[in-house]
């Protein structure tokens, strides 16, 4: 089964999930900064806390963590998405597989936010760190893959005549 698409949405849709991944990692990165000033919040001292609490620096990494969740899951089916459209199927390699991973960390870090509701559970605190912290690395990595596919994308498009229809 092929699916035609008007021309400008199919020199587009490539882009589409590279795009979405560079907000998300920035994204990520804002919401670890959200994430430290939190935690300034908890270790401050009173008057310091006091002054701290203004910035509501918990629930906005909470809203920004929640943001992330979607953006990948929605970047990872649109990414696997728009590959099978041109291509009529999926790569299964590296940049796949890792993506996946990372959103099944992202999920799991996420599940762990009702455990650490007012410092119950300092382990789930510590997981979700340490799985933020691999997710980071990870997101790192797959940028640097993405580049090169998007790279093989555009290539391919220069050396490719348009198909008349």
């Amino acid at each position: 089964m092929s699916i035609q698409l008007p021309r400008w949405l199919e020199l587009a849709l490539p882009f589409f999930h590279p795009v979405l991944m560079i907000l998300a990692f920035a994204l990520a990165l804002y919401a670890l900064y959200l994430g430290l000033q939190a935690r300034r919040v908890r270790t401050a001292s009173a008057e310091e806390r006091k002054e701290l609490i203004k910035g509501k620096f918990g629930q906005r990494h909470f809203l920004a963590g929640s943001l992330f969740l979607l953006l990948m899951v929605f970047g990872a089916l649109g990414g696997m998405g728009v590959t099978y459209l041109n291509n009529g199927k999926l790569f299964v390699g590296p940049h796949l597989l890792a993506g996946l991973g990372i959103v099944a960390l992202v999920a799991s870090s996420a599940a762990l936010a009702p455990l650490m509701k007012d410092g119950q559970k300092v382990w789930a605190r510590n997981v979700h760190i340490l799985l933020n912290v691999v997710i980071l690395a990870i997101l790192g990595w797959q940028a640097v893959t993405g580049f090169q596919i998007v790279q093989r994308i555009v290539d391919q498009m220069l050396t490719t005549p348009p198909q008349v229809a």
